[in-house]
Order: structure tokens, then C-alpha cells, then sequence
């Protein structure tokens, strides 16, 4: 946290006047901050880092029609903004995208976004995902951690990971990037969506709602409360079975969000394992697995959603075992 703080800080100081997207502070995400990684040894920490529009520009969500099965994906259109009356105002030295020369423009202020990082008037991944490990790189020795640790960077095209090491001690992280849909707790975001995913496709995440509500659970939670070791120990026991670690942590939070967390610490320990057990049993009969997050009416409150996204059928998770036989064999089977 402390070092994506000062990225974030040096970001803001290489960025100030520049036409780049507005990096805001960065928020963890992922089971390594919810707290429940199935592999203690090689946790990867994951931070969504929001952007917003520079000055002159505006970003606009456009839901993509090609319907991909359980992701939603949106294009972030760029949109030039007049600042004549604000450039005026403030007394600022900026000239206007839309109502100045190109050829002043070109010969007197930095280029607009829609000439760095878009593609197509949208805003592409791939060419943030390169902007953004050219800024880790150039800030690195400028911050405090570098005069201790070692910076190591990892190949992505739709995100920018690196190791950062120190004699034992080492820690991966992955920065994910997005945008806030509305101030809803819903962003567009950097992550790998299906094979082949265009470069100017932003999948919809729902990684910030879910440890708000992984946090909201630990406010209410006893001290002895057991539930995080519940999902941990799951899924540590389905490392190589074809059950995701996604499917585990779905069916502990609808159980969260049903039984008291009271009743989730240590003498109430192994109910829950079967309750757990019984749940992904009962799914995989039914051959249905609601998304926690899209279309659920009983989130706690402090949890925002777009009214798209609270009112949507909710995908389901096993929908590759509803339309495939062998598959669904093979699930029973491996349960």
C-alpha cells in the first residue's frame, strides 16, 4: 500500500500538465487483500488504479453490442471538450483542442489523448498498459523502496506487472487500470476478457464491490471468525480440480450474505464447511450458479451499483455445465 501510495503521489507530480489520463489512488483488489489466497507462497497483489479524463477531454462508456457470456464488455470513447471560457477564468496557458490552429497546437502544447493512447477516437489497452511500464520504470529510482529493493518487470499486454525484490523478500503486483461507471462501485477495467479480446474493449469488473463486501463482512465479523479460512481451505483442496477458486468464493459470499456472521467462528467451523459443501453440491445438480454481484437486490447498502447492473438476470456460472453433458459429469464427478 505504501508503495502504490507513492506511485501514485510521483504519478501525480510527472502528470500535472499533461494530457495523460488523471491517475487516482490506487485500490486493492483480489483474494491476496480480501484475505484468503489459496497460495500463501505466491500471492499476487492486485490494484485497480481509477483514471479520470485530463483537462479538454471527457470519457464516455459505450456498452459494446457483440454479447460476450458472463462479461460485459464497454468501449471508452474520448471526447474533446472546449476550455475557451475556462482557459479564460483561470488565467491558464492552455489552448483549446477544439477552437485553436493544429498547426499552433502543434507547435505550442503537448498532443491530446486521442493522439497517445487511443485507437479510433477509443481508449486502447494495450497502448495504456505501455504508457503505464514506461511511468513505473522512469518513477522507480525516484522513490523511497528503490534504495532497498529491486524492480523486476513481467510481460502483459493488458495490465503492467512487476516483482519488486529484497534479499527473501518479494512481492508481485499486477495494476490494473479502469474507469468508475458513474460513482457506482462498478468499473471498466484493464483485465483480460475472452481470447482475443480488442485491444479498445474494457471488461466490466466487479472486484471493488466484492472486497467492499469482504470488508463490510470483517466489520461485522466476531474476532474468532472463521470465514475467510473456510474459503481459503476450499480452495486449497480444488488446486487442479476443474472448480475455479471464482466458484468458491461465489458460494461462500451468498452464504455470508444469508447466515449470520456470528455463527461463522470456530465452533460453528465445520457446519459451514458443509454448508459449503452441500451449496456447491445443490449448484451443480441444478446446474446453476448465480453471479454474486449482478442483479443481487441484498448487497449491503454501502455497496453502489448502476441500476443496469442491479436490475440485469444475473449470469450464471455453470452455464458450461447447463449446455454440456460430459462437462456436467465431469463436475459431479469431481465433486
Amino acid at each position: 500500500t505504501d508503495l502504490m501510495d507513492n506511485y501514485i503521489i510521483f504519478f501525480g507530480h510527472v502528470l500535472s500538465n499533461s494530457f495523460y489520463p488523471v491517475l487516482q489512488r490506487a485500490i486493492g483488489v483480489g483474494s491476496a487483500f480480501e484475505g484468503w489466497s489459496p497460495r500463501e507462497q505466491d500471492f499476487v497483489y492486485r490494484v485497480l488504479i481509477p483514471m479520470t479524463p485530463p483537462r479538454g477531454h471527457s470519457f464516455h462508456l459505450e456498452l459494446d453490442s457483440a454479447e460476450q457470456r458472463h462479461v460485459r464488455n464497454f468501449r471508452v470513447r474520448v471526447q474533446l471538450e472546449c476550455t475557451c471560457t475556462e482557459e479564460q477564468q483561470q488565467g491558464e496557458n492552455m489552448l483549446c483542442f477544439l477552437h485553436h490552429p493544429e498547426e499552433e497546437l502543434r507547435r505550442n502544447q503537448d498532443p491530446s489523448l486521442l493522439d497517445t493512447l487511443c485507437t479510433d477516437s477509443y481508449l486502447d489497452v494495450q497502448k495504456t498498459a505501455r504508457w503505464f511500464y514506461q511511468l513505473v520504470r522512469a518513477i522507480w529510482p525516484a522513490l523511497p523502496q528503490s534504495h532497498n529493493w529491486h524492480l523486476m518487470l513481467l510481460p502483459s499486454r493488458r495490465s503492467c506487472q512487476f516483482k519488486v525484490t529484497s534479499g527473501r523478500e518479494s512481492f508481485r503486483i499486477e495494476m490494473l487500470f479502469g474507469v468508475r461507471r458513474g460513482d457506482s462501485d462498478i468499473f471498466v477495467s484493464s483485465q483480460p476478457g475472452y481470447a482475443g479480446t480488442p485491444s479498445t474493449l474494457w471488461p466490466e469488473t466487479y472486484a471493488v464491490a466484492e472486497i467492499k463486501f469482504f470488508q463490510y463482512i470483517a466489520r461485522q465479523a466476531p474476532p474468532d471468525s472463521l470465514h475467510l479460512r473456510c474459503l481459503q481451505l476450499f480452495t486449497r483442496l480444488l488446486l487442479g480440480i476443474g472448480f475455479s477458486t471464482y466458484t468458491m468464493k461465489t458460494i461462500v459470499m451468498y452464504l455470508l450474505n444469508t447466515i449470520p456472521v456470528s455463527q461463522w467462528c470456530r465452533r460453528h467451523f465445520l457446519r459451514r464447511l458443509i454448508d459449503i459443501s452441500e451449496n456447491l453440491r445443490l449448484s451443480l445438480q441444478v446446474k446453476r450458479l448465480n453471479h454474486f454481484i449482478v442483479g443481487n437486490r441484498r448487497l449491503p447498502e454501502e455497496i453502489s451499483l448502476p441500476q443496469d447492473v442491479q436490475m440485469a438476470e444475473p449470469p450464471n456460472l455453470f452455464h458450461r455445465l447447463a449446455m454440456d453433458p460430459v462437462a456436467h459429469s465431469q463436475g459431479i464427478g469431481e465433486y
